[in-house]
């Protein structure tokens, strides 16, 4: 009989594989390949992105994607030529996606090319009924998993150098204490458990990362980590416009309100457009302090994948006691590992200027295996679950935690930085 490896081992296998060709790619050949463009800012920068030479570079990046794909389905035992047709029609739909998702003005405002994916995922599946033939390529949990090995690489412990000890202090003090925070409030609410380690996790390290990482660690259920990331989002859009305000009326310097953008906004990209709206050192501080939260991602998602597998129990299993070193093991997320090593290896075994040139490619493949998980998602889901009664409850527990994030954030930031402001 042919072994078949499960969801975990075979995102982590394609993952390791991705980034071994191009390590091989690049320091073998000096080469590495192009990547179709997404982004525009004009009608002008649109027509670009829909040209034939960038589309024949859509075509090449389908045609890598789908090596990996093949290479999962045998792994898996799942090959069949309808899959190539089911895959081809959910690379095209995410690759509308993606071109939606490109506008800089929505960039800027902290929208992310994910977002388009789940919402025109959920239109098709609400409005018009996803197809049957598509259904095979809708492998949300494998995209997810196989983007957070490659994440990884871009992921450096260097980056801890770059902030140093007071960002890095910063960083551990308020993720652990957002998260227990937020963690406690759902409890108090009733909200459930996986809910509330997805909101715990989103809230306190790096928002829509650290839910999927989170998500796949406790092997969540798909909805609600679509609902995660969008109440993700949402939120980060006006906290754009009045963490700045709220700066200036409390008269911070650019320093200590760059370290307070930082480490209370859920998204980089919120993060970024935040700092760089008060000022051009805020802007490098909010991006340190929330570079040092990424840096704890794989550290926090190793802890919860432990927590989970040794308090939870599965009702399709016979463990009746408390679970075994070999229980653990067996309901560890396999790609935590992958994540971790990646970011082991690009930080200590790469030279600099290659870990630099391969980790930028890396990081395009990791957010369009993102990219084509959320469309699945979207594809997958009934729009009203994503506005049930829990939910209600769940998106009151994360603006009461944002709201202590952000009070606790400035405390912290002001008695690491305040002195030097």
């Amino acid at each position: 009989m042919k072994r078949c490896f499960s969801e975990d081992w075979t995102s982590t296998i394609v993952g390791t594989l991705i980034i071994a060709a191009a390590l091989v790619s690049y320091i073998g050949f000096n080469y590495l390949p192009k990547w179709v463009s997404f982004g525009w800012n004009d009608p002008a920068g649109l027509a670009n992105v829909f040209s034939a030479a960038n589309l024949g570079l859509f075509a090449v990046v389908f045609a890598l994607f789908l090596v990996f794909i093949v290479i999962a389905n045998l792994l898996q035992g799942k090959f069949a030529w309808k899959n190539i047709l089911a895959f081809a029609g959910l690379f095209v739909i995410t690759g509308i996606a993606q071109a939606m998702g490109g506008w800089k003005v929505l960039n800027e405002w902290g929208f992310e090319a994910v977002i388009f994916c789940l919402v025109i995922g959920l239109i098709i599946s609400n409005l018009i009924g996803t197809p049957d033939w598509l259904k095979p390529a809708l492998r949300s949990e494998f995209y997810v998993k196989t983007g957070l090995v490659l994440l990884g690489s871009t992921i450096l412990f260097h980056t801890i150098m770059k902030a140093g000890s007071q960002g890095l202090i910063q960083a551990l003090v308020v993720i652990l204490s957002v998260w227990y925070f937020c963690f406690w409030i759902c409890r108090k609410m009733k909200i459930d458990k996986e809910l509330t380690m997805m909101l715990s996790s989103a809230v306190s390290i790096c928002g829509v990362s650290a839910a999927i990482a989170t998500s796949g660690a406790i092997k969540g259920d798909e909805k609600k980590l679509s609902y995660v990331v969008s109440l993700v989002m949402v939120i980060a859009v006006p906290m754009i416009l009045i963490m700045p305000v709220l700066a200036r009326w409390l008269n911070l310097s650019e320093m200590l309100a760059g370290a307070w953008i930082g480490g209370t906004i859920d998204t980089t990209g919120a993060v970024a457009a935040t700092g760089a709206l008060y000022g051009k050192e805020a802007l490098d501080y909010a991006t340190i302090v929330k570079s040092s939260q990424n840096v704890l991602l794989g550290v926090a998602a190793f802890l919860i994948a432990i927590y989970w597998a040794a308090t939870n129990k599965k009702t399709d299993e016979t463990y009746t006691d408390k679970p075994s070193l070999k229980v653990i093991w067996d309901r560890f997320p396999k790609f935590v590992i992958g994540f971790i090593v990646a970011s082991l290896v690009f930080s200590f075994l790469i030279p600099g200027e290659t870990a630099k040139e391969v980790s930028g490619l890396l990081k395009k493949s990791q957010g369009l295996w993102f990219a084509l998980g959320f469309t699945s998602i979207g594809l997958e889901t009934n729009f009203k679950s994503l506005f049930n009664s829990e939910n209600r409850r769940a998106t009151w527990a994360f603006l009461i935690a944002q709201l202590f994030n952000v009070l606790i954030t400035l405390l912290v930031a002001y008695l690491i930085f305040g002195n030097e402001a």
